[in-house]
């Protein structure tokens, strides 16, 4: 379309947070795609980003003269692509007096870093349009994950053919299932009524799994032996699930490999969930679960009765640590011991519900760099000044170093 793709975080990116404390909202996966691989695949063109600043070395922008800039987590659809396609220099869209998208020259993106007045663009206001979905709070990326699964599959398997499907496996309904190059599938029970099932490149479900669409099983990624898959649930690339799963959303690196259950719950990269973890998704007396927001500083309605946990990148729990309802745990955590920690757990915390220390940063870099080996990655220069700032800014939320 000739047009330089940005995508930009606005000022509901905090409500992300602690997810988003180590990426630009649009690398948040929902479905079976990160938000910048849809618009990428659906405009044909590559993103830059408008990010915090200590993330933009990592995650840099590129100007020229004509940028569409679209809202990081704004999920695309048919509509939306045409009418941003059409989009005459300087004009814009907006929904609801926020941005969404915009064509601007060169001279007016400099305008737009410098809070350029809405007013000051044309365009088109689409407030009343049902149809749009913002990923701007935590709990919505499970909650849109189904139809998420089942867009992105449809725009990943066009025009393709799936790998055989093994007759060791038990496929129940008439729904559809797509196997990558490389695939491993063998004595699994796949029941494609209720959504899509997508299993990636080089992944491999192990026998006596029984998955329950829509289900994405991203890129060597293990479902291990007699796991219990309840969709819509996504398990990003290089991520191991065992135990029962349902409904959640692993962004990538992680594990969760054993027995325990998790539910309702989204799970950052480089994290590993101990043995027999449980995680409440569900209030005794079934009323709607409230979450720790960064944003207002406070615990807040979601409006769902499931909610689970979140947890950030680079945390770990020990084994038969119980989650409570709607628990968010921030990044480079580490919870231990027996009991229920808290429901709002700061990042670089080390302890249990006996109180907490901090993870200092050279014993988190040791286990980070540990932990990335495993994968042949390296912990880079760059990526330990984003933890360095995260480090500082969460220290507020440490109650203890007081």
């Amino acid at each position: 379309m000739g047009m330089n793709l940005i995508l930009f975080d606005d000022d509901s990116r905090d409500r992300m947070l602690p997810l988003v404390y180590t990426r630009p909202v649009c690398e948040l996966r929902v479905g079976i795609l990160t938000i910048r691989e849809k618009w990428e695949l659906l405009l044909d063109t590559k993103a830059s980003y408008i990010t915090q600043d200590y993330l933009s070395k990592k995650y840099p922008i590129q100007i020229t003269d004509r940028n569409l800039v679209i809202n990081g987590a704004l999920l695309p659809t048919k509509k939306l692509v045409e009418l941003f396609s059409q989009l005459e220099t300087n004009q814009a869209v907006i929904y609801n007096d926020e941005l969404l998208a915009a064509n601007l020259d060169d001279v007016q993106f400099k305008l737009l870093e410098d809070d350029l007045p809405i007013s000051e663009l044309s365009g088109y206001d689409i407030s009343k349009d049902t149809s749009i979905q913002l990923v701007d709070e935590l709990w919505k990326i499970y909650t849109l994950n189904g139809s998420e699964i089942e867009n992105d599959f449809s725009l990943i398997t066009k025009d393709r053919t799936t790998q055989p499907i093994s007759h060791s496996n038990t496929i129940i309904g008439t729904g559809r299932i797509f196997l990558e190059e490389g695939a491993i599938v063998e004595g699994a029970i796949m029941n494609s009524n209720n959504g899509s099932i997508y299993i990636g490149k080089d992944a491999e479900v192990m026998e006596g799994s029984m998955i329950r669409g829509g289900f994405a099983l991203c890129a060597n990624s293990k479902v291990k032996m007699g796991a219990k898959v309840y969709g819509p649930t996504t398990v990003g690339p290089w991520s191991k699930i065992g135990g029962e799963v349902n409904n959640s959303v692993i962004l990538g690196y992680s594990n969760k490999g054993h027995d325990g259950y998790m539910g309702n719950s989204v799970i950052g990269e480089w994290c590993n969930i101990g043995a027999d973890t449980q995680t409440s998704n569900l209030k005794n007396n079934y009323t709607d679960i409230k979450l720790w927001n960064y944003q207002e500083k406070r615990f807040i309605q979601t409006g769902e009765q499931f909610c689970g946990l979140i947890m950030a990148d680079h945390a770990k729990s020990g084994i038969s640590i119980m989650f409570n309802t709607g628990t968010v745990v921030g990044v480079a955590s580490n919870i231990f011991g027996t009991g229920y920690p808290r429901n709002f757990i700061p990042s670089f915390a080390w302890g249990s519900i006996k109180g907490y220390e901090t993870y200092k940063l050279d014993k988190a870099f040791d286990t980070m760099e540990r932990v990335m080996k495993r994968r042949g990655m390296k912990l880079n220069e760059l990526d330990k000044e984003i933890i360095e700032t995260i480090y500082s800014d969460s220290a507020k939320y440490r109650s203890w170093e007081k």
